[in-house]
């Protein structure tokens, strides 16, 4: 077998065993759904962030709560902070970079809207402080983790924790995790 081969069917395996081990949060999930739900159908809405692919992965899951999933159905609002590259770089030259995420939560949170922070590491200091003002504000903060879930899991509502340390392993759970709420958001 060629090198590249034995690469390729060892980063296969280290997937499939991080996605195996997701069983543990499964009733994790379940709850998170739910209580997105409740938020969406009292006319709440869902606010998403994180950095590099956690803001790509944010960007996904609100595409596909304001679209659809699978299911046709009304547009869900959701909001992913990483997108607008003129509040991203005047709150940061004006504030600094760990504020980009608390300062439109400032503007955009009202009490019992969702707030879902992503950091593979859970320690993301623009994340952490982004769900601190939603903690603040009476907001439901969700952590999505990896590893031991980082100071996020300590200071949010529910944390979902990937049990990994690779941050590639950590993103591919995340997006199923969110496919997975998006799929049940569908369905209510």
């Amino acid at each position: 077998m060629s090198e590249n081969l034995k690469k390729i069917e060892a980063i296969f395996k280290s997937h499939l065993d991080t996605i195996h081990k997701l069983s543990s949060v499964i009733r994790e999930v379940s709850e998170v759904a739910d209580i997105i739900k409740k938020t969406l159908h009292k006319g709440g809405k869902v606010l998403i962030f994180g950095n590099g692919g956690s803001a790509s992965d944010s960007q996904h899951i609100a595409a596909e709560i304001v679209g659809r999933f699978v299911k046709e159905r009304k547009g869900l609002p959701a909001i992913a902070l990483t997108t607008d590259t003129s509040i991203l770089t005047a709150v940061g030259n004006d504030y600094g970079f760990e504020f980009i995420f608390s300062r439109q939560v400032e503007a955009l949170c009202l009490k019992d809207d969702i707030v879902i922070g992503i950091s593979t590491s859970g320690n993301s200091k623009n994340v952490l402080r982004g769900l601190e003002k939603a903690n603040a504000i009476g907001g439901i903060t969700i952590g999505l983790t990896g590893g031991d879930g980082g100071f996020i899991k300590k200071i949010s509502n529910h944390c979902i924790t990937v049990d990994s340390k690779e941050t590639a392993r950590i993103q591919e759970a995340h997006i199923l995790i969110g496919h997975a709420l998006c799929e049940l958001i569908d369905e209510s």
